[in-house]
């Protein structure tokens, strides 16, 4: 199969998370293996490569792509939330560098059929790891009113918040709204065609929002940063791609926050630092995609990456 997933900035992934060809690094969102197959193509015999991924298809697919580096690679079906309990059951303590790419595959909005494109009639599922319970379907069908416009502007900062929430319940009162075409036309009508973007769909912030919800996006970010300094060997990098603000805010954030304790004489509490761990800023400022690159591929446009590293 041709995967069209075009990788996010993987040059600028490769220089900075490599520092050592040797070396053990972590892919914790794989998808369909782009950044990890240019990963495997740099590292030595003796690197290896650990690819974590939630969705079943997606540790498919890696296991596929990645078979001629099978010596180098370890393919694991779990979340990056959860790799220090993975690396422990592999027998390892650290690793000399760990990438996320906290987006969506072409391959998950076009073929997954799990309503995460609000332009294609799927159920509404959105879950990126199917062996959950919680769907998009339960969401807008059970939240309440109240709840639903928290999670539509919380999580997809959507100005019209309280207004789909409103249509949303007066829909589900006459059938229950199970697809993503019916939930999108839906949204596209109750928001006022003058104030309609102009550069994305009415739809899109209320998707990101429920996904967000569905999959625990913003929690897993926030609870992996807590313990991501300790998996990292020292001059071990963290690499983050992020698409979206709230993300990106956490993100840099945190990153801020391990960088500046390292001015203090005492140490942080580990629910701060992770376990009392000195971390620097590499990139002083986010890096953006150059303008060839989002010309080639449009959907890298708001990706954001930054780096920290072990001191």
């Amino acid at each position: 199969m041709d995967y069209s997933h075009q990788p996010v900035m993987v040059d600028e992934v490769i220089e900075y998370l490599i520092t050592d060809t040797k070396g053990l690094y972590v892919d914790g969102t794989a998808g369909t293996a782009g950044h990890s197959i240019e990963i495997c193509r740099k590292l030595e015999p003796f690197g290896r490569l650990i690819c974590l991924d939630v969705d079943n298809e997606a540790v498919r697919i890696t296991s596929e792509r990645l078979s001629q580096f099978k010596d180098l690679v370890a393919i694991v079906k779990g979340s990056y939330v959860e790799l220090k309990d993975i690396l422990g059951k592999l027998g390892i303590g650290k690793v000399h560098g760990i990438l996320l790419d906290l987006g969506m595959s072409s391959h998950q909005l076009e073929l997954s059929g799990r309503g995460f494109s609000f332009l294609r009639d799927e159920p509404l599922d959105m879950r990126m790891d199917e062996d959950t319970e919680l769907n998009a379907e339960e969401l807008v069908n059970t939240l309440t009113r109240e709840k639903l416009e928290e999670v539509i502007w919380n999580y997809g900062q959507e100005r019209w918040a309280k207004v789909i929430s409103r249509a949303i319940l007066k829909e589900r009162q006459k059938c229950p709204i199970r697809s993503s075409k019916q939930l999108s036309r839906l949204i596209e009508g109750a928001i006022p065609d003058k104030h309609h973007p102009r550069r994305i769909h009415p739809a899109t912030k209320t998707f990101q929002a429920l996904r967000i919800a569905v999959n625990r996006e913003l929690n897993n970010i926030r609870d992996f940063l807590k313990t991501a300094p300790q998996l990292l060997e020292k001059k071990g990098r963290l690499v983050v791609i992020s698409y979206h603000s709230l993300e990106d805010r956490m993100i840099k954030h945190t990153f801020r926050h391990w960088s500046s304790s390292n001015s203090y004489p005492r140490k942080l509490p580990v629910s701060d630092t992770g376990k009392h761990s000195s971390m620097r800023i590499v990139t002083k400022k986010g890096i953006k995609p150059s303008e060839n690159e989002v010309y080639l591929n449009p959907r890298s446009r708001s990706a954001i990456l930054r780096v920290a590293e072990r001191c």
